[in-house]
């Protein structure tokens, strides 16, 4: 007889359904309560660049790029403008304190000088006349004085003589008042005459100074006009080598122009524009080192210039302490590396571009294995051509992402194939 057989409730494949379903269900339950669920990229591993981070010597200087230029430079400036007459010296010239350059030729202003020339030399003249006429006028004076000294010299015993008579009766009155109104007369007549001479006397001393002085003004200011028409003559002012630009006889100069320089060679200087970010932290004294024929120079900051471009840059000059690259020449272009502060250990991170997007305010970093990388705030501080400065959020031995982070988007880990 058939048995009736149960059928089971719970068989292998129900169980089996249910198991996947509630496997399901915890995956996304997980997924949901403790998953990363940050914005993820996949990225190929061997498209970007990776640094590790460590310790190391921190050189903190900026690459820079210098002329070079002659130590001393002196620029010929005209004086007075004109058309140029005649051309001595060719650019490149080695010439002597002295040494004619060139010469301008100015009529109008060559007419002008001996106009002036006439009108001093007519002055001075004036004045040497004046100067004659008080010393005239005293002469004649003192002539006046000798004359009177002279009447009271005879006057004066012939008096005494007939006073001694006429007390005695022996002459008449009337001759004795004659020879004492004589007398008298010739003693007010000193008097007077002197009380001028010395009056005069004062006024006379200040008038030849005065017109001492004046002369002597004049005499300068003539000597003056000379050198005028010397400065229609260009002339080297020192000892050097002449460099100017492309003139011709006949051409107009105006009064200003700059016509060359001189150069003093073999001492030389580096002339260096730094962006102004950076002038803070630019004084006198500061080193740089430079690389010549496989030789490294040492330079130092000497002179900085007050005045920042219209782009933005500011000058230096350089010069090198002690030896000079031999054969290097003006406008040659030398690479520098300026130190802005003294080597130091510190925590470093290759430069890279990833600075560019994220400013260094971040990074992603290599976890361990290696196939991922995630977003991790730091701070960055001090830069050169190599290396960030590290202050916070690595420590050595961290890998990061150096490269660009263009491609990268807003997602905060990378997964690398």
């Amino acid at each position: 007889m058939d048995k009736q057989l149960k059928k089971k409730k719970w068989t292998l494949k129900r169980i089996a359904l249910y198991g996947g379903i509630a496997a399901f269900v915890l995956f996304i339950a997980y997924q949901f309560l403790l998953g990363d669920r940050r914005p993820t990229l996949v990225i190929e591993k061997d498209k970007i660049t990776i640094a590790t981070v460590g310790r190391g010597i921190f050189q903190d200087y900026i690459p820079q790029t210098g002329t070079v230029e002659p130590s001393r430079t002196v620029y010929l400036d005209a004086v007075e403008g004109g058309t140029i007459k005649r051309i001595v010296a060719e650019s490149g010239a080695m010439l002597k304190k002295g040494d004619i350059i060139l010469e301008l030729n100015n009529l109008n202003r060559e007419l002008t000088v001996l106009q002036q020339e006439a009108s001093f030399n007519e002055s001075i003249n004036r004045a040497r006349e004046t100067r004659l006429n008080i010393m005239r006028n005293d002469l004649e004076q003192r002539q006046t004085l000798a004359t009177i000294q002279n009447q009271l010299d005879i006057l004066e015993p012939q008096y005494v003589r007939q006073k001694q008579l006429y007390d005695k009766k022996l002459i008449s009155r009337q001759e004795y008042e004659q020879t004492k109104a004589n007398y008298d007369f010739n003693k007010k007549r000193m008097q007077i005459t002197y009380e001028v001479y010395r009056a005069d006397s004062v006024d006379r001393i200040r008038q030849l100074k005065f017109t001492s002085e004046s002369e002597q003004k004049m005499m300068a200011s003539l000597a003056g006009l000379s050198k005028i028409l010397d400065n229609l003559i260009i002339r080297a002012p020192i000892d050097g080598q002449l460099a100017r630009p492309q003139l011709d006889v006949g051409q107009n100069v105006n009064t200003g122009q700059r016509l060359g320089q001189i150069d003093i060679l073999g001492s030389f200087k580096v002339r260096v524009e730094i962006d102004e970010i950076y002038l803070p932290r630019i004084q006198t004294g500061l080193k740089a080192t430079t690389t010549y024929n496989n030789k490294d120079y040492v330079l130092s900051i000497t002179y900085i210039y007050p005045d920042v471009a219209a782009g933005g840059r500011f000058a230096v000059d350089m010069n090198f302490v002690g030896e000079t690259p031999p054969g290097i020449r003006r406008g040659q272009s030398l690479r520098l590396r300026i130190e802005l502060g003294q080597s130091s250990e510190e925590l470093l991170l290759a430069v890279g571009g990833f600075y560019k997007d994220t400013g260094g305010n971040w990074v992603f970093v290599l976890e361990e294995g290696g196939n991922r990388a995630v977003k991790r705030n730091v701070k960055l501080g001090r830069k050169n051509t190599e290396n960030f400065e590290v202050l916070e959020g690595l420590k050595p031995g961290d890998k990061v992402i150096t490269s660009s982070y263009e491609n990268f988007g807003n997602n905060e880990v990378l997964i690398l194939k």
